[in-house]
């Protein structure tokens, strides 16, 4: 369980730092773009790519996901800096239900009742996680407090339908796969920032490569800690898969309350419950 603990903070201090940019005048572009730099040499040294495979790789699903991540990736930042780390969190761990929906209509999959059951409550729990507090109704509520959380969830959602897309190919392994899509972002992103710095729409500064190092580090270990819990825990991918999903709820919604003092509402904080309770069910459905 210790592989997962770890998955869980480093999934967690992803959303942390991300909220923490702002404060410390970050350009949270710019962090985004180094921290795939950093991504790129983890993923040698640990996941050890088989770069030779390359040639059988499907580069259109690559290139959608080299512009899908890194734009996703902002979209997270804007989130949990207009709604917080509570709603944010919740609504990416929500997104499995996509890959359920998409099973069923994209590739004729059968949904079995539980899994119905739990893309009902999951849905439901969107909806309340994105009703703000009354206190906060009257003077901040804009299309931001609800179309960034939708975003995300929708984003990971196919996101998630297009690593399993991947997973079919089995020439290519999940590593050499990660490993070409953040070259891909990396370098997608670096041009956008030569743009952006050439155009004077941003400056360079070392303290953001720095920042985004760290962010990639927190990034990174989050998949590499999830794919080890998974090996140590080979006959029970259920457990691994509710563990992480219901960890990064508790543990966000813990780290937006009590250190940034994010305020929830009653029909928040069921939402919150029906979330977990969702992935409960869909981990159950999937094994039964």
């Amino acid at each position: 369980m210790i592989y997962i603990f770890l998955s869980v903070c480093c999934s967690v201090a992803v959303s942390i730092m991300l909220k923490l940019a702002r404060r410390y005048s970050i350009d949270v572009f710019q962090a985004i773009t180094w921290n795939y730099s950093i991504a790129i040499i983890l993923t040698l040294i640990f996941l050890k790519p088989q770069l030779g495979s390359l040639s059988a790789a499907p580069v259109y699903n690559y290139t959608i996901l080299g512009i899908l991540l890194p734009s996703l990736f902002v979209v997270i930042a804007a989130s949990v800096r207009f709604t917080g780390i509570v709603r944010t969190d919740t609504a990416q761990r929500l997104s499995l239900v996509i890959p359920l929906l998409a099973a069923f209509f994209l590739f004729n999959e059968q949904l079995t009742t539980y899994k119905l059951i739990g893309i009902a409550v999951g849905l439901v729990a969107i909806i309340l996680l994105l009703m703000k507090p009354k206190t906060q109704r009257r003077n901040t509520f804009t299309t931001a407090s609800w179309l960034y959380p939708i975003v995300v969830f929708l984003g990971f959602g196919v996101i998630d339908v297009m690593f399993r897309q991947l997973a079919l190919v089995k020439d290519v392994s999940f590593a050499t796969s990660l490993f070409a899509i953040y070259v891909i972002a990396f370098v997608l992103s670096i041009i956008g920032l030569i743009y952006m710095v050439a155009t004077k729409k941003t400056k360079f500064l070392w303290r953001y490569i720095g920042f985004g190092w760290m962010l990639g580090v927190a990034n990174f270990g989050n998949i590499l800690f999830y794919l080890l819990a998974h090996k140590a825990m080979a006959k029970s991918p259920s457990v691994v898969f509710s563990a992480m999903n219901i960890g990064v709820i508790a543990v966000g919604t813990m780290a937006g309350t009590f250190l940034f003092k994010e305020k929830t509402s009653s029909l928040n904080r069921v939402g919150i419950i029906l979330a977990i309770t969702a992935v409960i069910i869909i981990a159950y459905a999937q094994t039964h």
